[in-house]
């Protein structure tokens, strides 16, 4: 079932998705899978899995340190897809990777998505790649069933989200506000147009993130987006509290 597809018929029951965030390797993988355990127990439906990158341009501080931490305890990308295969078979959410060119440029693009398909991901978000140096890599992908996920921002003009939405597949990502990944994001009418404006120039179904901290928040995207994006929040309750924080964090995304 391609990611659009699994998206569209999750969402015959209910209002809104919640995709999840985990840096492979932060703290540990052992970690990794306590808290993906937790994400499949509470009815996440997606899950960006986040090959950690020296320089993760789009992300926040707490990212940043996630990233580093886990590069400094060795976490290579060959672990990452590894540890990929074994989540894709142990749990019934989709999984994509999130990370950066240069690990797509490293291993080489017909590589990259060959052993992306083989750890049973369904696409992968790259936020420094822009869409003209991604036509290649993107059309290949589209050719094997992955998803290459566009990015829609708040700065993108009505020209530039027609051609966005004229490339998309299997999910856009709409980015909520301007910055990276960390702050608080008010779900107000700006966001709500935003949304408004990405979906005229798309049929596939639509995920936002950046900010997205609480239930209010996702419930203020019910009806508008298909997919919450819930990151930031995620690894916070984590460090503050570990398992039981990120449990009491999707428990109540989850009622």
């Amino acid at each position: 079932m391609s990611l659009a597809e699994y998206i569209q018929e999750k969402r015959k029951t209910k209002d809104i998705l919640i995709m999840a965030h985990v840096v492979c390797g932060f703290p540990s993988f052992e970690d990794n899978m306590k808290a993906l355990d937790i994400m499949q127990s509470k009815g996440v439906d997606l899950v960006e899995l986040q090959f950690p990158f020296s320089e993760p341009s789009a992300d926040g501080p707490l990212f940043v340190q996630a990233n580093e931490e886990s590069l400094k305890s060795g976490t290579t990308v060959d672990q990452c897809f590894d540890f990929m295969k074994e989540v894709t078979s142990l749990f019934s959410f989709k999984v994509l990777m999130m990370g950066y060119y240069n690990t797509v440029f490293k291993m080489g693009e017909e590589e990259f998505l060959r052993r992306l398909a083989n750890a049973g991901g369904a696409g992968f978000i790259l936020p420094d790649l822009p869409l003209e140096e991604a036509v290649n890599l993107n059309s290949v992908a589209i050719a094997e069933d992955l998803a290459p996920i566009v990015l829609m921002t708040p700065t993108s003009s009505d020209q530039r989200l027609a051609k966005l939405g004229a490339a998309s597949y299997g999910m856009v990502y709409v980015i909520a506000r301007k910055g990276v990944t960390g702050s608080k994001t008010i779900i107000g009418d700006s966001v709500l147009k935003l949304v408004e404006r990405c979906r005229k120039h798309t049929d596939v179904p639509i995920a936002v993130g950046f900010g997205i901290s609480g239930r209010e928040d996702v419930d203020a995207l019910s009806g508008h987006a298909d997919v919450a994006v819930v990151g930031s929040a995620a690894l916070r309750a984590w460090k503050q509290s570990g398992a039981s924080g990120l449990h009491d964090l999707f428990s109540s995304l989850s009622r």
